[in-house]
C-alpha cells in the first residue's frame, strides 16, 4: 500500500475469532497435538501458515499472518479439524505491525524530542528511534538507514498517515542525512 510515496507492507495483523460455541482446550490438545502453556493452548498450521492460540475464553487467536482472509482460513482448519461448526464465526481486529522505508538516511541519535504529536528518543540497545505518536496511536521505531517498523497500529492506513506526518516532520525539522 502506497500513501504520500511511502510504501507501507503489513509484516502482521493479530486477529480473535470467536465461535458460537467456545473451543475445548483439551480436544486441541488430544486431537491436534496442541501445546499448553499456562492458560492458553497453541497450535501452529502449516497450511495456511500460522500459529494459533485458544484462550481460556475457548477463543481463537492467529499469529503470524498479514491478511484477514489467511487468519480466517486458518481458524476455519481449526474447527473443521475439529469437526466444529464454522458457520458465525465473528472477527476481532488486534494490532498491526507493518514496516516502511523513508528511502533517505536519518540521524536518529538526534531524534530525542517532546511534541504534541509524540515523544522521541534513542534507544541505545536497539540501535534506533523510537516515536510514541500519539497523533495516529501507534508506535515507530526507525533505523539511521531509514527502516521503520510501526507497532500497536490499528490499521495500516493508519501507519501510511504516521510516515506521511513524520516524514514531512524530518524534512522540516532536517533529520534527514543530506
Amino acid at each position: 500500500m502506497a500513501i504520500g510515496g511511502v510504501d507501507v507492507r503489513v509484516e502482521n495483523q493479530i486477529v480473535r475469532f470467536v465461535t458460537k460455541q467456545a473451543i475445548d482446550q483439551e480436544l486441541v490438545v488430544a486431537q491436534l497435538a496442541g501445546h499448553r502453556s499456562g492458560d492458553i493452548v497453541i497450535k501452529a498450521l502449516e497450511k495456511p501458515r500460522a500459529t494459533l492460540v485458544i484462550d481460556s475464553d475457548g477463543r481463537i487467536i492467529v499469529h503470524g499472518t498479514h491478511r484477514v482472509d489467511a487468519a480466517r482460513a486458518a481458524a476455519k482448519e481449526l474447527l473443521l479439524r475439529l469437526g466444529m461448526d464454522d458457520s458465525g464465526l465473528q472477527t476481532e481486529l488486534g494490532p498491526v505491525i507493518a514496516s516502511f522505508n523513508f528511502e533517505n538516511e536519518i540521524k536518529v541519535e538526534s531524534l530525542d524530542f517532546d511534541l504534541s504529536a509524540g515523544k522521541a528518543n534513542f534507544d541505545q540497545r536497539l540501535g534506533c528511534a523510537i516515536i510514541n505518536d500519539s497523533r495516529h496511536n501507534l508506535k515507530l521505531y526507525i533505523w539511521p538507514n531509514g527502516k521503520c517498523v510501526a507497532t500497536d497500529a490499528r490499521h495500516p492506513n493508519m501507519v501510511a498517515m504516521s510516515a506521511v506526518y513524520w516524514k514531512g516532520q524530518f524534512e522540516e525539522m532536517q533529520y534527514f542525512v543530506a
